[in-house]
């Protein structure tokens, strides 16, 4: 564990006794959202990106041990383990620099190689590796029985087994490691025969480029076009320096024994050595650009998780069409389906007037506050409708992303939740919480169906899953939630619940009715006093008789808090209402071997802003009237938009039509910028100038430059 924390200090430039700590904290199963929240003084304040990398950085160094553990038993077992190797092995923490040690002890399946050792031919290839011999056929004609037929049969086994002695030699892979490192091409062609089917990797047909300077998505993008046999792909350096590099290792001979030396030199090169450094480097770059990828989906979710709320207002939700007519269901304050209906206001039904009636009936009745629309078929035609109704009340219009609705809307939860309703009032219930709290409704969808990743589908499922989970229970426990309304499925995103404690307190609301105190938490079933204190910071109470229960000040500390109000003579709730108390507080008096000034400071900013939700208000939006269709479009248009999804090449903003326009990364800012996220968020409203049109592809190309943003 010592070696591990000196060895993830150095790679992370933090200090060993932060890692120590963390590490420790981590194994004694407090989750990173507690751990970041509430143990500062312990981490030194390291936040859930770098208690994450450490975690990342510990899991993959116990795979290396497991990983040695195998090598040094296999190995011995062959009776071949120094003390030299084993000290080697022991002192390697990289897995490519391990795997090379290991290679020429790795059991080989029937090679060329080990054939040609089986016909005894070993003494043969030391003797021509050693250079020193002039007359190769005489020598070799020494070894012609057996197995061996002939002369060249035996140099040809000889030839075998020094071309896999030079593959299997750590300083040539190095040679050709780097060679591969610094001069790389990745190229790209189509498959004879495949071009109409290949058409939407038209831009890789005859492609080429430096490795090192291939981005994420076009490697992505590459390596599925590749897997649907639809390119070739190859990366290679330059051949003939890479040969030359070997032979000055290998070759140190004119005479005939060099040559034979040479000649497997060549063989080992582009039989074994090229194509293991290159299936090496195709997964490296792939492994990168997974990273790069997964990177950008985490941040782009984490942006679409703390998206504006409505917060709780009575909703009408509306999963438009034009034949099956608009789904509209009413909704409580609380997300509860109230009422459901159909309204047909667009062709070919076109039942206009009864659909306008009805809608002031619902909207009146159900004391409606806001209308939430889905963004999908009809939904411009839905907005001008509802805009042009004349409502006794004021009530708010919003557009809402229908991502991964249909998704929710037919799984179990859904099914769960209404398993008296089919699946377009589902859809429709869910448009209308997402509304409300696009954080409590999204977490019931798989995150990968949401509309916000790039080649989701192509990158490592394990890591993405792992890197998308911890965001979003990073993103709830940000937030945290109403003990008393808060979903199953929201619950197992806190912090040390998981799904079967989540269910636990659902039930005991159900037989209790409301939970009165975090206290009261630790009578549910199978509620430990562990569980208890990583989860109680993340869950609120709005009517709770201590204040406190309602605020991200966890109960490990309310003790502070109390002696704060008693010091000032007064109670905590007038504590947390009075500014003016609470600026007579002299924070350093507090501190004890526990609470440190970090704690304490997260203390006075909860009694600053009790119950606060860290997410921005939200806002209306309205597209440009005249734009309905691509066709409408004309170059230099200045137009509203929403930022839809963000990649590593640039942004796609909704402007109001089927097809989404790109901002390249080029078309961002004035200045350099190498990630779009530095000028754009999930959701953002936005204002864009369209450079052109691609009508043949239905390609947008947008701008942000000399544009002004209100």
């Amino acid at each position: 564990m010592e070696l591990f924390n000196v060895i993830i200090s150095k790679e992370l430039n933090i200090a060993e006794k932060q890692v120590k700590n963390t590490l420790s904290l981590l194994t004694e199963g407090a989750t990173i959202p507690f751990i970041s929240r509430y143990r500062k003084e312990v981490t030194g304040g390291l936040d859930e990106v770098q208690i994450g990398e450490i975690k990342e950085k510990y899991d993959k160094l116990c795979e290396i041990a497991k990983r040695k553990e195998t090598i040094l038993s296999t190995i011995e077992e062959q009776g071949k383990l120094t003390d030299d190797l084993k000290k080697r092995i022991n002192e390697t923490w990289e897995s490519t620099v391990l795997e090379d040690i290991y290679l020429p002890y790795k059991p080989k399946r029937k090679t060329r190689a080990e054939a040609a050792r089986q016909k005894g031919l070993e003494p043969l290839a030391v003797i021509l590796m050693m250079q020193r011999e002039y007359d190769v056929e005489g020598r070799a004609q020494a070894f012609v029985k057996g197995d061996v037929k002939d002369v060249e049969d035996a140099l040809k086994g000889a030839r075998d087994i020094i071309a896999e002695q030079v593959n299997e030699d750590e300083r040539a892979r190095n040679a050709i490691r780097n060679q591969f490192a610094r001069e790389a091409i990745v190229t790209a062609k189509v498959v004879k025969g495949k071009e109409e089917e290949a058409a939407k990797y038209r831009d890789y047909f005859d492609f080429s480029e430096p490795l090192k300077r291939c981005t994420s998505h076009r490697i992505l993008a590459i390596r599925r076009a590749e897997s649907e046999g639809l390119l070739k792909v190859s990366i290679s350096p330059d051949d003939e320096e890479c040969i030359s590099r070997l032979e000055r290792q290998f070759v140190r001979s004119q005479n005939e024994s060099g040559q034979q030396v040479q000649e497997a030199v060549h063989d080992s090169y582009k039989r074994l050595l090229k194509p293991s450094i290159e299936t090496e480097f195709a997964g490296l770059s792939k492994e990168k650009a997974d990273e790069e990828a997964i990177r950008v989906f985490a941040e782009n979710l984490r942006q679409l998780l703390l998206a504006s709320p409505l917060g709780q207002k009575r909703v009408l939700a509306i999963d438009p069409g034009f034949r099956t007519g608009c789904k509209v269901v009413c909704l409580d304050a609380q997300g509860n389906l109230l009422h459901n209906e159909n309204i047909y206001p667009h062709p070919p039904v076109s039942k206009t007037s009864e659909a306008a009636s009805k809608l002031r009936k619902m909207i009146e009745a159900y004391n409606i506050e806001a209308i939430a629309i889905g963004n999908g078929t009809a939904s411009r035609e839905t907005e001008d409708f509802i805009t042009r109704q004349q409502f006794n009340q004021a009530v708010q219009v919003f557009v809402v992303s229908e991502q991964g609705a249909s998704i929710y809307s037919a799984s179990k939860i859904a099914r769960d939740e209404f398993p008296d309703y089919d699946v377009t009032v589902r859809g429709a219930v869910s448009i209308g919480r997402r509304l409300m709290d696009p954080l409590a409704e999204l977490v019931k969808i798989d995150p990968k169906s949401i509309g916000v990743g790039q080649y989701q589908h192509d990158v490592d499922q394990p890591k993405l899953k792992k890197s998308l989970d911890q965001t979003v229970e990073n993103c709830v426990n940000l937030v945290g939630v109403n003990l008393n309304t808060a979903s199953s499925h929201l619950l197992t995103y806190i912090s040390g619940l998981g799904p079967q404690l989540a269910q636990n307190i659902v039930n005991y609301r159900a037989d209790n009715g409301a939970f009165a105190s975090r206290k009261q938490i630790m009578k549910v079933a199978r509620m430990g006093a562990k569980a208890f204190e990583q989860c109680a910071g993340f869950l609120r109470i709005p009517d709770a008789a201590n204040p406190l229960d309602n605020t991200a000040v966890h109960p490990e500390s309310y003790f502070v808090v109390e002696q704060m109000a008693k010091d000032l003579k007064c109670s905590v709730a007038e504590l947390i209402s009075n500014k003016e108390l609470r600026a007579k507080i002299d924070i350093q008096k507090y501190v004890t071997p526990t609470v440190g000034i970090p704690t304490l400071k997260d203390i006075m900013s909860e009694l600053d802003k009790p119950g606060r939700d860290p997410r921005k208000a939200i806002k209306v939006f309205e597209f440009d009237k005249n734009v309905r269709t691509i066709n409408d479009l004309r170059e230099g248009m200045i137009l509203p938009g929403i930022v839809g999804n963000i990649t590593n090449f640039g942004a796609f903003v909704d402007i109001g039509i089927k097809e989404n326009g790109l901002v390249h990364l080029s078309q961002m800012a004035d200045r350099f910028i190498s990630d779009p996220s530095e000028v754009v968020s999930i959701h953002q409203h936005i204002t864009v100038k369209v450079l052109s049109v691609d009508m043949e592809r239905k390609r947008i190309q947008l701008t942000l430059k000399g544009v002004q943003q209100d």
